[in-house]
């Protein structure tokens, strides 16, 4: 027989399921309790991994903790400077002096939340915590202004009970836990996480359980952490898989452009220009073919209007990021797409951009998710979404409160729409 490689089963991510068989006259010892509760435990897990992902599915929100009545700054600037010193604490140097109002007060709270790591154990935060970022970063990693958090899956014994005799096969001690108790840590590092890459979050081993739910930037340790540092976009939404999405734009969708400013965007005359479209991950370049994109001008102003006729363009070349592991694989996160015709707009056209997301597909052959919700795809040089632009101030995050918007709607696939105004001045 020919020898072949391990199986799909062999690889499979999970351990033998084996469940305790009654019978009559059977002696039953602890540690057949404690592998029956694991059987059931690892059977939940395995659905929880595998028919529904991982990620956070509610709540779990990082927010600033505001300054309490004892860090009120003094309101004569002399009182402030003669106030006496003390030891440097918490990190400080030995020996050295550090005034009273220096005292850290970087801290952020955790909301009331539930989320499943990549191992499928539920991570529930019942009533919210209160997390001083200096205490709880690494001593080695404090010579940095960037931090991310998150919570870890744990347990803890808990509740000592008096054992009627002891093992006589081993050492016990005259009290053990009589109870379990699943809860959670929270972990706070001043390196960026690793990004989990995994095509099959199923099957494959995953190699870091923390879920990380915010990165901080510019923490000044002795001041309040300012809400707009906060950036929770770096949290993984509950799924079998994160889905590649459309990040930014560098249009405004419907705005009103002049002619010439829709030219210079549109890249006309300007073999550097073109509209540009960002991605969340990388997207393979050899799927950015010839109909992906098409612009479609509808012809407006006085007389006869409605008119459409599409404008000719083509993808400029992208910045490729090629994969060691396949030298005919190339990537890329960001597109640019430019008019090549001489066609001239008029006052009162609308140009549509249309973006066939279902064809571009990720490192995993999945389909972009492209549909733009709402219009609110952020703008590129900006970063924000220009609500006041287009739908009023409303809905300026997504549903989960977690922004910026993207495009998608956890379907994959579909099309991306947009359109602009042209007017003359």
């Amino acid at each position: 027989m020919t020898e072949t490689g391990p199986s799909r089963t062999e690889e499979f991510h999970a351990p033998p399921l084996r469940r305790l068989r009654y019978f009559h006259g059977q002696m039953l010892g602890a540690r057949d309790f404690q592998r029956e509760q694991e059987y059931h435990r690892e059977k939940l897990r395995l659905r929880m991994r595998c028919l529904l992902g991982y990620g956070v599915v509610c709540g779990l929100h990082v927010e600033p903790v505001p300054r309490d009545e004892h860090d009120c700054p003094p309101d004569d600037p002399a009182e402030e400077s003669a106030r006496p010193e003390r030891s440097t604490q918490e990190g400080g140097a030995e020996g050295g002096t550090e005034p009273e109002r220096t005292r850290r007060r970087a801290k952020v709270r955790i909301t009331p939340g539930l989320a499943v790591d990549c191992e499928g154990n539920e991570v529930v935060v019942r009533g919210g915590c209160e997390i001083d970022l200096w205490k709880a970063l690494p001593p080695h990693e404090r010579d940095t202004d960037t931090v991310w958090i998150g919570v870890e899956y744990a347990e803890r014994p808990v509740e000592p009970t008096r054992a009627v005799y002891n093992d006589a096969c081993a050492d016990t001690s005259d009290c053990e836990f009589g109870w379990t108790e699943e809860c959670y840590t929270v972990r706070v590092t001043g390196c960026e996480p690793p990004v989990d890459e995994r095509c099959d979050t199923c099957c494959e081993p995953c190699e870091h359980t923390v879920l990380w739910l915010a990165r901080i930037d510019c923490v000044d340790w002795y001041e309040p952490v300012r809400r707009d540092l906060i950036h929770m976009n770096v949290r993984r939404p509950f799924g079998r898989h994160l889905p590649t999405v459309i990040t930014g734009v560098n249009w405004i969708h419907g705005h009103t452009y002049t002619i010439d400013e829709a030219k210079d965007l549109l890249g006309t005359l300007d073999p550097d220009g073109g509209l540009v479209v960002r991605f969340s991950a990388d997207v393979r370049s050899d799927t950015l073919r010839p109909g992906v994109v098409e612009l479609q001008v509808i012809e407006g102003g006085s007389g006869r209007n409605a008119s459409t006729w599409y404008m000719g363009g083509t993808f400029a070349d992208p910045d490729l990021e090629s994969d060691e592991s396949d030298e005919c694989d190339e990537f890329t996160q960001e597109f640019r797409y430019r008019q090549t015709t001489r066609e001239t707009l008029q006052d009162g056209d609308r140009v549509l951009i249309t973006v066939r997301a279902a064809f571009l597909l990720d490192r995993c052959c999945r389909p972009v998710d492209g549909t733009h919700v709402g219009g609110r795809v952020p703008l590129i040089r900006t970063g924000s979404t220009l609500s006041a632009e287009y739908g009023g101030d409303c809905c300026d995050l997504p549903p989960s409160g977690i922004g910026p918007w993207t495009s998608g709607t956890g379907a994959g696939g579909d099309v991306f729409e947009s359109w602009f105004f042209v007017k003359e001045r």
